[in-house]
């Protein structure tokens, strides 16, 4: 067997990606990749669009057409990333429990109070503690990881899937806080009675302590009981619409100034949630709950590379909500995005992704 040095003179990156390789189609195994992708294939909450579970497949099989050589990080894929399997059972638990949570949210939307009808708030107890053995199940993995030197990632999966990954980040780093890009707050309490609903991800991120600072970037949707959160938090949650980006842009300021003052008001570590519909629709037409608007794909790896350029520590990220249409074009969104993602986590934190290529242009 190989080492990774050995690995490295024979393995030829021009080539296409190895089939029956890891992600990316890297020859690594997942001892001597420094990046591991835990993928999260579960939406049990969702009430609009769906997809999300097939998100990890979908940017998998995508991901092997991507060219290695990155621009910004040359040297990113020497660093070795492995997508780890997913925790046991977790695709056919949440076919179960989506399935379970639909007769709730019908029953809601035609003005039922479930806690007036047994039956279904005891499928909706059933849901909840599903969905508790998701974040567990998610933070015992990540911490494994962790606990053996990686970088770890998350891949979702709708955008409850964090939650367990954020309170193991919690028990690793005394402060943090999260650039969250996205269209929508997710501050909901309890969406639809869902205590682990992907509309309520922020809200619970707020219950850990250990967050002291989030920071929302594109949110075009929002309600009264989220904006009621944003307010009684003080401070601790900031919010930059994308109403408000664009009308900064319009009226001449630059993508660049926007970038440093987001990246100024974070805390000195952070990490990204990336929800897929924080870009505009084009990226992803076939996200869950999609919004007109939205950053292109370039301010959003702008702003990311340049938070990887700034002294704050990116001390994770997650990347969700990326739901796989009749193409393939949104999991080749999804995994160049991931990609981009693993480079500016290991810049920052000193790996060596070598240096930018430049090229003459006159």
């Amino acid at each position: 067997m190989m080492n990774k040095q050995e690995i490295l003179k024979s393995f030829d990156p021009s080539q296409p990606g190895l089939a029956d390789a890891t992600i990316f189609g890297l020859p690594f195994s997942i001892e001597d990749s420094e990046i591991v992708i835990i993928p999260v294939p579960w939406e049990v909450t969702v009430s609009y669009g769906a997809g999300a579970s097939e998100g990890p497949e979908a940017i998998l099989e995508a991901s092997f057409q991507i060219d290695l050589l990155h621009q910004e990080f040359p040297e990113l894929w020497k660093l070795g990333i492995y997508l780890d399997e997913s925790p046991d059972g977790f695709k056919k638990k949440a076919r179960k429990f989506k399935k379970k949570a639909q007769p709730i949210i019908k029953a809601l939307e035609s003005g039922i109070i479930v806690e007036n009808h047994p039956d279904l708030q005891k499928q909706l107890d059933k849901i909840n503690f599903a969905c508790s053995d998701m974040v567990e199940a998610v933070r015992e993995k990540t911490l494994h990881w962790l606990n053996k030197g990686k970088k770890v990632v998350l891949l979702g999966g709708d955008h409850s899937t964090p939650l367990g990954y954020y309170q193991a980040l919690a028990e690793k780093h005394e402060q943090f806080g999260i650039l969250h890009l996205d269209a929508h707050m997710d501050l909901r309490i309890a969406y639809e009675g869902f205590t682990f609903s992907h509309a309520s991800i922020m809200y619970n991120a707020l219950q850990i302590p250990q967050i002291s600072k989030i920071v929302q970037v594109g949110i075009r949707d929002f309600c009264e009981q989220e904006v009621a959160v944003v307010k009684n938090q003080e401070g601790r949650v900031l919010v930059h619409t994308d109403s408000d980006i664009k009308k900064q842009l319009f009226e001449g300021n630059t993508w660049q100034h926007l970038c440093d003052h987001l990246i100024y008001s974070l805390p000195q570590k952070v990490c990204i949630s990336f929800d897929i519909d924080g870009m505009s629709r084009m990226y992803a037409p076939n996200t869950g709950t999609p919004v007109p608007g939205g950053m292109s794909y370039e301010q959003a790896t702008y702003l990311l590379s340049r938070l990887a350029d700034s002294n704050k520590e990116i001390i994770g990220f997650d990347l969700v909500e990326v739901a796989p249409g009749d193409d393939d074009w949104d999991g080749n969104v999804g995994a160049r995005m991931l990609f981009h993602l693993c480079g500016v986590l290991a810049k920052s934190n000193k790996m060596n992704v070598g240096e930018r290529i430049t090229f003459q242009t006159s």
